[in-house]
């Protein structure tokens, strides 16, 4: 099926959409540091350009991909020149006004698409506020999530690369590889790992996680092997990402939705 970019619609144009099958999509990234050889637009970058992967995938949906938000819950990069950031409160404030007026236009499914782990606990919030307020079906989901080809990324790699390592710089050199400098980039091998391997329950990163700022995983503000990053590698990680992300959009145009708040059975 085919998509179309919000901000290229007529307003004239939203009466004929089918808003049965129609999915909103937000991507969601960032404008922070991403070490010494990612550009600050790394997140934001990524999120849009797998929207778009992702919506060429799809098979019965009808997606609407939204302005990418660019700027986000960036605080733990705060000692890095050139990182930009709102607040929670501020974010959320954003994401539920987007949200709103995604509801007005007659949409009853919203995904956000996320680039950025320090977007997850607010975009949680948020689906959950815009459930409350709206009859909107509000999914969360970062491409990431969506997983890698079985052996491509490491275990460990999955564990601790958790920003600007094998992943992110692999996608980049697949998307955008006129901004990556791979001079610059090495194994940033966080403190993250260490404490897993030396303790049985805590860890820095995960379920079990502690509240941290990014040179508390590395001086660089890294996290991950971002030399060994290719451009086939990405090609790879974006192929798969964008084809379960595809799935899940088609599965939320498919659901019914939520019933009314009030209306389910006791």
């Amino acid at each position: 099926m085919s998509f179309q970019f919000w901000q290229d619609l007529r307003t004239t144009d939203f009466a004929a959409i089918d808003k049965g099958r129609a999915v909103a999509v937000l991507p969601v990234g960032a404008t922070e540091q991403h070490g010494p050889h990612l550009p600050l637009a790394t997140d934001s970058i990524l999120a849009e350009r797998m929207a778009i992967e992702a919506a060429q995938r799809v098979e019965n949906a009808a997606v609407y991909i939204l302005p990418t938000i660019a700027y986000a819950k960036s605080d733990e990069h705060l000692s890095f020149p050139g990182t930009l950031t709102l607040d929670a409160a501020t974010l959320l404030a954003t994401l539920t006004q987007i949200g709103h007026s995604v509801a007005r236009a007659g949409f009853r499914k919203l995904v956000f698409l996320n680039a950025h782990g320090g977007n997850v606990p607010v975009l949680q919030i948020a689906a959950r506020s815009l459930r409350l307020e709206t009859e909107l079906f509000v999914v969360s989901a970062g491409w990431i999530s969506m997983g890698f080809p079985p052996g491509l990324v490491s275990a460990l790699e999955q564990r601790d690369g958790i920003h600007g390592g094998l992943v992110e710089t692999a996608a980049m050199l697949h998307f955008r590889p006129d901004l990556v400098d791979m001079n610059e980039a090495r194994n940033f091998v966080p403190a993250s790992a260490a404490v897993a391997e030396n303790n049985d329950v805590l860890r820095l990163l995960g379920p079990i996680s502690v509240g941290w700022v990014a040179e508390d995983l590395h001086p660089a503000g890294v996290a991950g092997d971002a030399a060994s990053a290719t451009p086939e590698i990405g090609a790879a990680i974006v192929a798969h990402a964008a084809t379960r992300y595809a799935k899940l959009l088609d599965e939320v145009a498919a659901h019914p939705g939520m019933a009314a708040i009030g209306t389910q059975p006791i």
